[in-house]
């Protein structure tokens, strides 16, 4: 694996027994990545590794108790035909999409960005058998502290998120570079035409409001300036937990700690 920059290209191999979950990745910008070779997807149906007249893939779990649990025998038969038609030089990471992983974050995006070829495995029910996760998992991820049905949605996230890291897939890469949490911090506020809007609402009542007015001055450098001031302001109310890790200058540390004083005094007076 290449760790000093983000891979021109990168497969993606999920496997799941609702490939046609991922239909919304024809779409958008990944959709545009995919046609243009920058991103391959590769959707492999985990039944079709099956050998049982009814192809089931799962079976109760020993010991008792409730659901069911995906066949560690069948896992292995769909991962192996998935690594057969990759690259010999370019090993699979496989990642196993569940509840008891990491917290898939924004390094986590920019971390997987750099290998050619990712296998996420989508969980269901009551999830994998754990023999499977031993013999062949990389990393297991999580996309929050919450139970879904399966791992389709969390693999499209983590898609989404690492697609974006590939040099090419977005029309303009300077737009990942700024994004939420790419920084260390949420980003900043962002307005367009018309500069006044004169907003009618959901009644009779007509608001006028403004862009500020020093983002149409043309003077980048305090338009520079106001952003970073406010992706600081913005974070340090909505998100604090973040300011721990950012690359912040003294004066920035300074700045946030006379912030977050005078918020205070500002609660304390409500």
């Amino acid at each position: 694996m290449d760790t000093s920059a983000a891979q021109s290209a990168i497969r993606f191999s999920i496997l799941t027994l609702f490939p046609d979950m991922f239909a919304p990745l024809e779409a958008s910008i990944l959709g545009r990545g995919r046609k243009s070779g920058r991103l391959d997807l590769n959707l492999v149906q985990i039944r079709d590794h099956a050998t049982s007249r009814h192809q089931h893939v799962d079976d109760s779990p020993f010991g008792g108790g409730p659901g069911m649990v995906l066949k560690p025998d069948i896992l292995t038969r769909a991962l192996k035909a998935t690594v057969a038609k990759s690259s010999a030089d370019a090993k699979p990471h496989v990642i196993y999409m569940s509840p008891q992983g990491s917290r898939f974050q924004q390094g986590d995006a920019q971390r997987l960005a750099q290998y050619e070829h990712l296998v996420l495995i989508c969980g269901r029910y009551e999830g994998v058998d754990e023999r499977f996760v031993d013999a062949y998992v990389d990393e297991e991820l999580s996309v929050g502290d919450f139970v879904l049905t399966g791992g389709e949605l969390p693999a499209m996230m983590v898609v989404d998120a690492v697609s974006r890291m590939i040099p090419g897939v977005l029309g303009d890469q300077e737009s990942a570079q700024a994004d939420s949490f790419q920084t260390g911090l949420l980003d900043h506020p962002h307005y367009t035409r018309p500069a006044q809007w004169a907003d009618e609402g959901l009644g009779d009542e007509t608001t006028i409001r403004k862009a500020p007015d020093l983002l149409l001055s043309g003077n980048h450098g305090a338009i520079e300036g106001w952003r970073r001031r406010q992706a600081l302001l913005r974070t340090l109310i909505r998100r604090p937990d973040l300011l721990g890790n950012a690359p912040l200058s003294r004066a920035e540390q300074r700045l946030i700690k006379a912030l977050a004083e005078d918020l205070d005094v500002m609660e304390n007076q409500n």
